[in-house]
């Protein structure tokens, strides 16, 4: 028996098929180009998550929040606070990074974390300075740096006084700070000796501090205003601001106590905004002008900088944002080197 490929019986049909098939596919294709070309026109279309990679109980997270609510105003979409502390900011930084650069996940951590990452990681995950685009950046406002209570030491010149018998132990909201690098520059400008335990925010580290488990800690006022009001810490001086300020007067700062330099004067903290690198730059522009606006539109954010001491504190963003990196980072790194502090 002879067997042939099968061939159509009417020819004017199969072709008429083959033309059928060609122009759905033509239409799938033209029907997901409009919908891929569209995302950032539409954007947002669906909820906005917010890592941020401090505990609760910061600046960090209080700032989250507050641009969080604003943003979901402005925008009419929802943006959920996610926390993830941890890994020098880069369990939070990795996953924004990694993420698609849609608009949809955006990091907010301290701005010394992303500069100390390449010095104080072998192998960091990501590259800071490439990896995430800079949004905008909030100060954490003024730095009180307080003892427990029964701590015997009324000021500084005590408390290094104190250092030369036993050790202070010290606590750090953030590996790589700029708290960090003040403490170890003392150390070595005074021959005092201070121990330094990490913690993954303020939130957890004044815990221990009002507890009485070490001596001293530092960071914003967020963090530590209810700590001070309750008697359960003592401020003894400001790592910014001065004695005039208006939340805390009469607290003296570096300076005022004698100690000057990049470490006692240079070191600024910011809680960054950043979104993955390849994210549209009409996204990051809209993103910046919001967090521009919002130090003076929205009622949460200006009562978080009002508990920062800084009420009117204009966000940095652009220009002005890449200038503070350019300038701020290197200091950051150099006295990171300067001082050999490692993650331990």
């Amino acid at each position: 028996m002879t067997t042939h490929d099968p061939v159509p019986s009417n020819s004017t049909d199969h072709a008429r098929r083959r033309l059928l098939l060609a122009a759905s596919s033509g239409a799938l294709m033209a029907y997901s180009l409009p919908r891929t070309a569209s995302a950032q026109s539409d954007w947002p279309n669906k909820p906005i998550r917010l890592f941020a990679a401090q505990a609760p109980g910061s600046s960090n997270d209080t700032t989250a929040r507050a641009l969080a609510t604003y943003l979901s105003i402005q925008l009419k979409t929802p943006v959920a606070v996610e926390n993830k502390p941890g890994g020098i900011g880069m369990i939070a930084a990795d996953a924004v990074a990694r993420s698609n650069p849609d608009g949809y996940t955006l990091l907010i951590t301290l701005h010394s974390q992303l500069a100390q990452a390449p010095v104080l990681l072998s192998n960091p995950a990501i590259d800071t300075s490439k990896d995430l685009i800079p949004v905008g950046a909030y100060s954490t406002g003024l730095s009180p740096a307080a003892v427990k209570k029964d701590l015997p030491v009324k000021n500084l010149k005590e408390l290094i006084a104190l250092s030369k018998t036993r050790p202070i132990t010290v606590g750090n909201y953030g590996i790589g700070s700029g708290w960090q690098l003040m403490i170890a520059q003392l150390a070595e400008d005074t021959g005092g000796e201070f121990t330094l335990v990490n913690y993954k925010g303020t939130g957890p580290m004044m815990v221990d501090l009002m507890a009485g488990n070490i001596d001293i800690g530092a960071g914003s006022l967020a963090g530590l205003t209810p700590g001070i009001q309750k008697g359960a810490i003592r401020p003894l001086f400001m790592l910014n601001g001065d004695s005039k300020n208006p939340v805390l007067p009469g607290i003296p700062n570096w300076v005022e106590e004698g100690f000057t330099g990049p470490a006692y004067q240079d070191l600024r903290e910011y809680n960054m905004v950043l979104a993955p690198a390849g994210t549209p730059a009409k996204i990051i522009d809209t993103l910046g002008d919001l967090i521009n606006r919002s130090a003076t539109e929205s009622e949460e954010v200006k009562s978080v900088l009002a508990l920062l001491g800084i009420p009117d504190h204009k966000p940095l963003t652009g220009t002005a944002l890449k200038e503070m990196i350019a300038r701020v980072w290197p200091i950051y790194q150099n006295m990171t080197r300067k001082l050999n502090i490692k993650v331990n």
